[in-house]
């Protein structure tokens, strides 16, 4: 059925959708010739890597969209693949934009502000700063020793300065207490700075000096000398990596058979400004080509202007429309360079070598640590990589809800958690509600099923988690079944399918961490119920009367004054209101008299 769907695939250039259960995405992708490319995952000797064989597995279904070319095949499949994160797609999980200086030149009084959104309005953009604080220390030094305006007003409308002038922050063009020209030397000063062209900024200041000792105006010559010692101490903080290498992003590369980690140096007019480190799960078996041309991708799909030159230790798949698509973005050209010696060449070097660091450090420490300890003292078949947890929480049986919360790569992804109101048991039976909320969140979650799932709760709940699983008939992309531990309190232990009872009041790190997992659970779980519980508690009973809307309740209490004076009312009375008559004030009191009865 796949095969005849894709004999009807036009051979165009476009972008590709693979789909799960559910409608679920699970890979986006481009391609020039959008039926061969189509061909190659489901043909039965067709060398695809581990993980793409996994995804073709649980593909049900495909869509396709169309391009111009393979230039807009690129950036819709960027564009989809940031809005829908597929699960076998390279994914940025930090999608947070990165902080830039903004100098507004194309303004009549120019202004310095942090910015992380990206314009073509004429502006000058510096940066990105990652992390950000040497922006920050920038920022305050700029405006001490450059006093350029901070305010975004309008300043047409003002006509004295505010606090900043009398801080001596700012001279007040507001004003006019500093003219178009002087302060024109000022924004120069500060796009030299940021541009780190020292040689013109110290020669230009220093003929400023020069100029003010010959006009006997020894104190603004003085003014002018700290300025200049300030920024000589300032740029001897700065780690200049080469001042000829201009700017560069350098995207250092370390992998292994699972995992892959990208170190990106930001060097901007020759100084390192900043770097960041993105770690990636199960990409490790991909070429890296592949990889690298989607990490490219998605990474300066973000509010960030590529520089004029990208160096690489190898040359990503599809180089020349990403190039084209970067020029795109910057408004002049991109190279992606592969340097076989030079100053790049060792730039890249440090690069790989911080990746490689980075990836060292998440196997042998941090949760990668723990969740190896965690299948040591479980006895598990392999180490649990996410891990999901349900709980159950009801009083008596009634306003009963399940809670389902997600972990994985170190953190709890909330976009995971559900909350569901119990539908099929009445009651108090908590093994028949632990049933009913994991059949119906695995029906949920599609895909994303984890490798290990907490029950909060003992043996009992434990045997009505092992049958929901099997009834669940779950596929995996690895075909594991999700392996199993009920967690119980007082004291703490853990209870295996095995039958085999394990201790959890050593304190050990895995013993901490599983019972952060169930609480963290039963915590979502108590919340919620509490919602719903005080919702009840809080709750008009003239809601639930038909024919009483927010109009007339609202009325009725104005009224009366409160519902117990409503009860004590007749049904002439209630009918006597302006919009009410006999048959709306006789289901008012019938339905509280039936309430007071319950």
């Amino acid at each position: 059925m796949m095969k005849d769907k894709i004999s009807l695939v036009p051979k165009s250039p476009g972008v590709y959708i693979f789909k799960g259960q559910k409608d679920k995405i699970l890979y986006v992708g481009k391609a020039k010739n959008l039926r061969n490319r189509l061909k190659t995952y489901f043909q039965k000797h067709d060398g695809l890597d581990m993980r793409k064989s996994a995804m073709v597995r649980l593909i049900t279904d495909f869509s396709y969209i169309i391009t111009k070319n393979e230039l807009e095949a690129l950036v819709l499949e960027a564009t989809l693949i940031k809005q829908h994160k597929p699960r076998f797609n390279v994914v940025l999980r930090d999608d947070k934009s990165y902080p830039y200086l903004k100098l507004t030149v194309n303004e009549e009084w120019p202004r310095l502000e942090v910015t992380r959104r990206i314009e073509r309005d004429g502006s000058l953009y510096f940066g990105p700063y990652v992390p950000a604080q040497s922006m920050w220390d920038a920022l305050s030094f700029l405006r001490k020793n450059f006093r350029i305006r901070p305010c975004r007003y309008n300043l047409k409308n003002i006509d004295r300065p505010c606090i900043q002038y009398q801080m001596g922050r700012c001279d007040g063009p507001c004003a006019g207490l500093i003219s178009s020209e002087e302060y024109k030397k000022i924004v120069d000063g500060v796009r030299l700075f940021l541009t780190g062209k020292k040689g013109d900024l110290i020669n230009k200041l220093e003929k400023e000096m020069i100029s003010f000792s010959a006009r006997l105006d020894f104190e603004e010559a003085a003014k002018i000398r700290d300025r200049i010692e300030a920024l000589k101490h300032v740029w001897e903080s700065q780690r200049v990596i080469s001042p000829e290498l201009g700017d560069i992003d350098a995207i250092g590369l370390s992998s292994d058979r699972s995992d892959v980690v990208f170190d990106v140096f930001f060097i901007r007019n020759g100084i390192l400004i900043g770097t960041k480190d993105f770690y990636i799960r199960d990409a490790g078996g991909l070429a890296s080509g592949e990889v690298l041309h989607s990490f490219i991708e998605m990474f300066y799909s973000k509010e960030i202007i590529p520089p004029s030159e990208i160096v690489t230790r190898v040359r990503p798949d599809d180089a020349g429309n990403l190039m084209a698509w970067l020029k795109t973005k910057k408004g002049s050209f991109v190279e992606i360079k592969t340097p076989k010696r030079g100053k790049r060449l060792e730039v890249l070097k440090m690069a790989d070598e911080n990746a490689a660091q980075v990836l060292s450090d998440r196997k042998t420490s941090g949760h990668t640590e723990v969740l190896r300890q965690v299948k040591e003292k479980l006895g598990l078949p392999y180490t649990p990589r996410s891990i999901g947890a349900f709980d159950v929480s009801t009083t008596s049986g009634t306003e009963s809800v399940g809670a389902f919360i997600y972990w994985n790569n170190g953190i709890f992804v909330t976009d995971m958690y559900r909350h569901l109101r119990i539908k099929e048991v009445s009651g108090v039976d908590d093994y028949a509600m632990m049933d009913e909320i994991i059949r119906r969140t695995l029906e949920n979650i599609g895909d994303m099923v984890p490798d290990l799932i907490v029950i909060d709760g003992g043996k009992g709940q434990l045997n009505k988690a092992k049958e929901a699983l099997e009834a669940s008939n779950i596929i995996r992309s690895d075909n594991r079944q999700p392996m199993l531990v009920a967690i119980a309190k007082d004291p703490d232990r853990a209870f295996l399918p095995t039958s085999e009872i394990v201790g959890l009041e050593d304190r050990s790190p895995a013993a901490l961490f599983l019972k952060k997992i169930r609480d963290e659970v039963h915590r979502f779980a108590l919340r919620y119920h509490r919602k719903i519980r005080d919702k009840k508690f809080i709750e008009s009973p003239l809601m639930k009367i038909h024919g009483i809307g927010e109009k007339r309740r609202l009325k009725l209490l104005r009224n009366f004054g409160s519902i117990e004076a409503i009860r004590k009312a007749s049904a002439e009375d209630i009918a006597g209101l302006k919009g009410f008559n006999k048959k709306i004030a006789a289901n008012i009191v019938n339905a509280l008299r039936r309430e007071d009865n319950v």
